[in-house]
């Protein structure tokens, strides 16, 4: 079981940008998947969590008001929809997964960068 997250890139400030993470692999379960994010110098960060089957949200208060988390159940992909973005929101943004309720994230994905420029 892999995850693939992809969608990052250099965006203005106050732009928006959308971040997909695809779970493949050919048995899996998926309790949640929760997005974080590293800029560098600092430790990594939890952005936002999704169960997936019921969809309930969860976000960092850095993010709360301007990042949306979703998914996709059929295609297996999660979202991170970014907007109003700042220069502080610069970082490497993984994904992973929690297969069960207890025992946290289990996997996670390579990482894509987000640049945010004034």
């Amino acid at each position: 079981v892999q995850l693939q997250a992809f969608g990052g890139g250099l965006v203005q400030t106050g732009g928006s940008l959308t971040l997909s993470c695809e779970v493949v692999g050919r048995t899996f379960t998926i309790y949640s998947m929760g997005w974080f994010r590293q800029a560098p110098g600092k430790e990594r960060e939890f952005i936002a969590d999704i169960k997936w089957n019921v969809g309930m949200a969860d976000y960092s208060d850095s993010v709360k008001g301007r990042f949306i988390i979703s998914r996709d159940k059929p295609e297996n992909t999660g979202y991170l929809q970014m907007n109003s973005l700042k220069s502080e929101d610069t970082a490497v943004y993984y994904c992973a997964r929690a297969p069960l309720s207890s025992g946290g994230y289990k996997q996670w994905g390579q990482g894509t960068e987000v640049t945010v420029s004034s």
